[in-house]
């Protein structure tokens, strides 16, 4: 047997093996950082090593679960997809991690999807499953990069902005703003308002569908001029 055929071997066999074990790893960390360069280039926290240590700590429990009644069959603990299944438990706390919510704005919703479909993709090298991990992986970068574009074609002219208003006095009526906000064609999806009665101050949120051609600084201006306006600003809302 050539060595190139005993590694062959040591790779596509059902048992774990030190040498299948490693390449399983390294493949892992490679598809793990795929994915993660992409979340890094949009400016997401979690990135190459974040996704890489995900992934292979995946393949590593997978083998781990497959490892145990391997080498101690007969023990009642030798579940070989005990260890497994709470990989999937457990990612859900990373993923929850990556989701940021700030005042009617959800923000990393498809990184945590991300981290949940990587520690998969982990468990499925851990398995042997070379071929579904790599389509997997390259499904993933399709969706988060050629559909985004697609998602931004379809959905041109309806961006979904947050405007944030602090006023010098009590709002008991944002009518006035619907108003504005009609003139421009602008459609108000939800509002959130704080109010601070010690300091006579309102921080209104409004949650709206803006047009790519919208005159931010004519909006602004007649916002302006609605009530005593202490700042206007404008914030995204995107799940990146």
């Amino acid at each position: 047997m050539s060595f190139i055929s005993f590694i062959y071997e040591q790779i596509n066999s059902i048992e774990v093996n030190t040498i299948g074990s490693i390449y399983k790893l390294i493949l892992s960390m490679l598809l793990g950082a795929i994915v993660g360069y992409e979340r890094k280039r949009k400016g997401q926290t979690a990135g190459l090593r974040t996704f890489s240590l995900i992934s292979m700590g995946a393949t590593l429990a997978m083998l781990l679960s497959i490892y145990v009644p391997q080498e101690y069959m007969g023990l009642k603990n030798g579940d070989p997809g005990r260890i497994a299944a709470q990989v999937i438990t457990g990612i859900g706390f990373l993923g929850a991690g990556a989701i940021i919510q700030m005042k009617g704005s959800v923000r990393g919703l498809t990184t945590a999807a991300g981290i949940w479909m990587v520690a998969i993709i982990g468990m499925a090298v851990g398995l042997g499953m070379y071929v579904l991990s790599i389509v997997a992986s390259g499904l993933i970068l399709f969706i988060l990069v050629q559909l985004e574009r697609i998602e931004h074609t379809f959905s041109r002219g309806s961006e979904s902005r947050i405007i944030r208003i602090k006023t010098a006095d009590i709002l008991h009526d944002i009518s006035d703003y619907r108003r504005v906000l009609r003139e421009h064609k602008i459609h108000l999806s939800n509002f959130f308002v704080e109010y601070d009665f010690e300091t006579q101050e309102t921080r209104l949120n409004l949650v709206v569908l803006v047009r790519e051609s919208t005159n931010y600084i004519q909006l602004f201006s007649q916002f302006e001029q609605l009530h005593p306006t202490k700042s206007i600003t404008l914030a995204n809302q995107l799940s990146i």
